[in-house]
């Protein structure tokens, strides 16, 4: 994901999604902050480039370049970590939209500017799609957590969009419908581009959310 955030990844272990239940939260503070934070930078990179349950403990131990032990005083098990990465990924995602949406003008310019937050990131080399999707595909009929936490994501999103919405639509219910669309939209867009392997699907989107916008406050 470019804007300033593309080398921040490595603080964004603190993400608002509830990671309670996963252990996360119970994790040990003996390990330096900075070395955790380093371990899901790692584990983050490994997994969203080759999937999840393809990547074991030891080579993210290798990659973060700590002994075993470490790894485990910093996160007893791959739940933790996993946890752990996501709530980075949901932390890096909500400051890369909120911070494309503030550069924005008007509030119709608000709600488009999320759509270019999603062309830049589907440009970048990196892209492999949305990461909670992917985990969500392989872990969420198998790990309630992950399930969870996914789910949540994307209700942030949506909560986000809507606030959003009610800016440009004063009616609550047209706002919270079209908020909907939207999100859908913006959904559809990156699982499209990551398949397609082309940033085009988001000036698509865009394009017809704007209709959207346009339908919804004609009314």
């Amino acid at each position: 994901m470019p804007f300033t955030l593309e080398n921040d990844r490595s603080r964004c272990n603190r993400g608002t999604v509830n990671t309670q239940g996963t252990g996360y939260d119970m994790v040990s503070s003996t390990v330096e902050t900075d070395t955790r934070a380093h371990i899901v930078e790692v584990a983050d990179e490994l997994f969203y480039a080759r999937g999840i349950q393809s990547v074991g403990m030891d080579e993210i131990r290798t990659g973060a370049g700590v002994s075993l032990k470490k790894l485990y005083n910093a996160f007893p098990g791959k739940d933790q970590l996993i946890a752990a990465v996501l709530a980075g990924r949901h932390d890096y995602w909500e400051r890369g939209v909120a911070q494309a949406v503030a550069a924005a003008g008007s509030p119709r310019d608000r709600l488009l500017a999320v759509y270019d937050f999603l062309e830049q990131w589907f440009a970048d080399d990196s892209f492999r799609g949305c990461g909670f999707i992917n985990a969500f595909g392989e872990l969420g009929a198998t790990s309630p957590s992950v399930a969870r936490i996914a789910r949540e994501h994307k209700e942030s999103f949506q909560r986000f969009v809507a606030g959003l919405a009610a800016e440009v639509v004063p009616d609550r219910r047209a706002a919270e419908e079209l908020a909907a669309q939207l999100a859908l939209l913006a959904e559809g867009a990156q699982t499209t581009a990551a398949i397609a392997g082309d940033a085009s699907p988001a000036g698509h989107a865009r394009r017809a959310a704007a209709t959207l916008i346009d339908a919804a406050t004609r009314v």
